[in-house]
């Protein structure tokens, strides 16, 4: 069989067309006339150039050796573990978050790197115990602190919605590793009941009854089903007390402003305003291109990053909106079913852990320009401009690919 036919072109052409209507935003988002002038102004430049070095990334990685991944895993997470601490000491500090490392000119975001790294080394290391220990408690748990020492560096560098991503990767891989259903649902009930508990303390208790029961009838185990409720119940508990004496008021401001952004329109409050109202004026065909009345009036914030979406939104209406998230859902069912395929565990873990990362950062960032979520202030994969998080998630791209084009050359690992 011709190489060319084995190269995942379904994936390759979707990641293109992605990529292709990002520039398009980001030109239209930092090109118009009150932008002339401005730090903003070269970035469709820059963005284009991340582009075309992304196409070199894949094509390296497309043809390197699959096992040299699973070689370097280890490896990659110590080395990506030590720019995070050396970020925190001599990084540069970006809009109250600490995680650009100058390097050569260049400011490098290492916490996206991290994420790669990361879900190389958890891969590698569940894979080494699938034949028997894989559900234990103990492989559970150091997966659990590998996933958890990149949230404390992420931490103490001020970027929450980073933090976030590696959170919630927790219960996702372990799940996939063969982890018990009722300790998966366990890790990930604190983030649900939270985020209720932060809409409406009563939202917060009811879901903390709803999970009770869950767990009761997954693990059939009365004494520490109670012991559950009780800890839902003193996480609702700590949520409001934290929400009212601890948080900082421009944090507690954004929270508020999330759950009313009126409450505070020109202040808390704008950044969700003006997204949804952004969105909304599309309309079914959008202003046209370079024609939005906020993304060119610049009333968007951040709007060639956190909130691109909604420059797509109004100058590309339903319809552009639409063929997003058609794309973004193409590319995350592609790459789940290439998980499911895939004859090496390995290879389906480091997959499931990259999907897993674009489909965080696409609802959180989605969320957030919905008015769904807080504002975190998460990328939207392959459409927001930034080159570490652009490059970072090309290469988990092009290394899923590797498994795909190698599929029958890797399963010899096993």
């Amino acid at each position: 069989m011709s190489w060319y036919r084995q190269i995942d072109w379904v994936t390759f052409l979707t990641w293109l067309a992605i990529s292709a209507i990002g520039l398009v935003a980001v030109y239209s988002a930092t090109q118009g006339p009150l932008h002339q002038g401005t730090h903003i102004q070269g970035n469709f430049i820059k963005q284009f150039m991340y582009v075309c070095l992304g196409i070199v990334v894949l094509i390296i990685l497309h043809f390197t050796a699959p096992r040299t991944f699973q070689q370097v895993s280890y490896l990659a997470y110590g080395l990506a573990i030590l720019l995070g601490i050396i970020t925190i000491f001599f990084g540069v500090e970006v809009s109250g978050e600490k995680n650009w490392l100058p390097v050569f000119g260049f400011r490098l975001q290492t916490s996206e790197f991290l994420k790669v790294a990361t879900i190389l080394a958890v891969a590698n290391f569940l894979t080494s115990r699938r034949e028997n220990q894989a559900g234990t408690f103990r492989t559970a748990l150091t997966a659990t602190l590998m996933l958890f020492l990149p949230v404390i560096i992420i931490l103490i560098q001020s970027d929450t919605g980073t933090a976030l991503v590696f959170l919630a990767l927790i219960p996702i891989m372990l799940l996939w590793s063969g982890v018990p259903y009722g300790l998966c649902l366990l890790m990930v009930s604190p983030v649900i009941i939270g985020y209720l508990t932060v809409i409406d303390y009563v939202w917060g208790l009811l879901a903390a009854v709803i999970i009770t029961i869950i767990f009761f009838f997954l693990e059939k185990k009365p004494l520490f089903t109670f012991g559950t409720f009780l800890a839902s119940i003193i996480i609702v508990i700590g949520v409001q007390v934290g929400l009212h004496d601890v948080l900082q008021p421009h944090q507690r401001s954004r929270i508020e402003a999330f759950a009313n952004p009126a409450l505070d329109p020109r202040g808390a409050g704008w950044n969700v305003m003006q997204a949804k109202t952004a969105i909304g004026s599309g309309g079914i065909y959008g202003k046209g291109f370079m024609q939005g009345t906020q993304t060119q009036l610049r009333f968007l914030p951040e709007q060639s990053t956190d909130f691109i979406f909604c420059v797509i939104g109004e100058e590309g209406g339903l319809i552009s909106t639409s063929l997003v998230l058609m794309l973004l859902a193409l590319l995350l069912m592609r790459l789940l079913g290439q998980a499911a395929a895939h004859k090496h565990p390995f290879a389906q873990l480091f997959i499931v852990g990259a999907c897993s990362i674009y489909l965080i950062h696409v609802v959180i960032n989605l969320g957030s320009a919905l008015g769904l979520m807080p504002v975190i202030g998460l990328p939207l994969p392959f459409l927001s401009y930034g080159g570490s998080s652009f490059l970072a998630k090309t290469i988990m791209l092009g290394i899923c690919m590797n498994f795909y084009y190698h599929q029958r050359d890797f399963s010899i690992y096993s």
